[in-house]
């Protein structure tokens, strides 16, 4: 059956970071549904390879690889894209999902080097592999870039206030560069998901006390699955949202309007 040509990415290529789990995975495995070719990326070479052996099963072709790259190391990312582009030929969409979050608790307990690690991963390193990629859209007058923040960085908090810090940041990278880019017709959109059950964000839904707090004034009454910002993901990269830039997408089940 043909793919409705909104959403159809066949013979594209979208590079996904922190894609071997959660969000990242979910965003792989449907956009190699819709037809893309997707790069599976994460420290971890193991958890890659299964993610990419995983969707390449379900999809019955060979639409991932997978590529290991440290987001931390400049060189781990250039490296990342020139695997890509050797294989695949160019990189039409990016989605940086890949992020730390390495403290849990008040501000002025924070260390030096975990406050550094956030800032360099969350928002330093998507600006690195941005602007690695971007050039050859902007050329093409092409592509789409995707940042996968949260709505931590649209709130105050009293435990993960770094970690917010560093999520509205990308908010704003994400304005910045879809002024910067929009002329060549490279879009630049970021999605703010919520409480989504995934490994990362354990700690705030593992404990039944935490989760009830969580999901107490929440319009569902319940926190998300990766696959529900998948969507929004495969929307921003196909025909669907070609006229969609410098956007923040909630997905969060209602809490921040309740």
């Amino acid at each position: 059956m043909a793919l409705p040509a909104l959403f159809d990415l066949t013979g594209q290529t979208a590079l996904i970071t922190g894609s071997s789990r959660g969000i990242g995975k979910a965003i792989a495995h449907r956009m190699a549904e819709h037809g893309a070719n997707v790069v599976i990326s994460s420290r971890k070479s193991d958890a890659c390879e299964a993610a990419r052996d995983e969707i390449n099963a379900a999809v019955g072709r060979e639409a991932a690889i997978s590529l290991p790259a440290n987001i931390a190391s400049k060189e781990s990312l250039q490296a990342l894209v020139d695997a890509t582009i050797a294989k695949w030929g160019q990189i039409d969409h990016l989605v940086c999902n890949a992020a730390s979050n390495p403290y849990y608790g008040p501000q002025a307990g924070i260390s030096d080097e975990a406050f550094t690690k956030i800032l360099q991963n969350n928002i330093v390193s998507n600006h690195w592999l941005i602007s690695m990629v971007a050039p050859a859209m902007r050329a093409r007058k092409d592509g789409t870039i995707t940042i996968i923040s949260s709505i931590g960085g649209l709130r105050g908090s009293t435990i993960i206030g770094a970690y917010c810090i560093s999520k509205a940041a990308d908010m704003q990278l994400t304005r910045n560069l879809a002024c910067e880019y929009g002329a060549d017709n490279v879009r630049v959109n970021c999605i703010a998901p919520g409480l989504i059950k995934t490994d990362f964000a354990k700690a705030l839904w593992d404990d039944p006390e935490t989760l009830k707090r969580s999901t107490a004034t929440a319009p569902l009454k319940r926190i998300g699955v990766p696959d529900e910002i998948a969507g929004m993901a495969v929307f921003l990269a196909g025909k669907a949202g070609a006229f969609t830039t410098g956007q923040n997408f909630v997905i969060d089940g209602g809490v921040t309007v309740a």
